[in-house]
């Protein structure tokens, strides 16, 4: 790691991109920042044999639009989680045989069991597959502000940020997502944390 580079990790992302202009290196630290947590959110979505190559294409279309950024939005995770779920929404068809074979099956590809992630009260097993029918039942919309909220951990303003909706569509797109899975679930809320 360059002394250029480690100094950059104490900066937030707007001043990043913006140092990025000038030596195109720099923009590497934003990767380091994000990268894990983005193939993480898309390993969920896709699984993972797509979700290297989005990822690594949600960095290079970073890459190229930085020119475009606001360099006064200290964040840019909303912005790296908008692309991801607009290369994600490419494959919705992926996204769904992928949440139907979980559902057959009850096999999650990663280590990390969905039940842990999303549906912190839900009991593995039948439960995750009844899940993941469920969300292959959402409409894009609901299931990729559910998906943002619960397994990409933004906030509610972050999530609004990211779909470019307004923060009122968020609300009512995870109120409906929410209540369809409470259904399918047999009344359980599985994006809900018991206290």
């Amino acid at each position: 790691m360059t002394a250029a580079h480690t100094e950059l990790t104490e900066v937030d992302d707007g001043e990043v991109i913006r140092s990025s202009l000038a030596d195109p290196e720099r923009f590497a630290v934003l990767f380091d920042r994000y990268a894990k947590q983005v193939h993480q959110y898309v390993s969920r979505r896709l699984g993972t044999q797509l979700a290297d190559d989005i990822t690594g294409e949600t960095f290079l279309i970073a890459f190229r639009r930085r020119e475009s950024y606001d360099p006064a939005r200290s964040l840019a995770r909303p912005w790296l989680y908008g692309i991801a779920t607009r290369l994600v929404a490419r494959h919705r068809r992926s996204e769904e045989r992928f949440l139907r074979a979980l559902q057959r099956t009850g096999v999650d590809p990663l280590p990390e069991p969905m039940a842990e992630t999303v549906v912190r009260q839900v009991a593995a097993g039948a439960q995750d597959r009844a899940l993941a029918g469920a969300l292959a039942r959402l409409p894009r919309g609901e299931r990729d502000v559910l998906l943002l909220v619960a397994w990409a951990d933004l906030s509610y303003e972050e999530t609004a940020q990211t779909l470019g909706v307004p923060l009122g569509t968020v609300r009512s797109r995870l109120h409906r997502a929410r209540r369809r899975l409470r259904e399918a679930l047999g009344g359980a809320d599985p994006t809900r944390e018991e206290s």
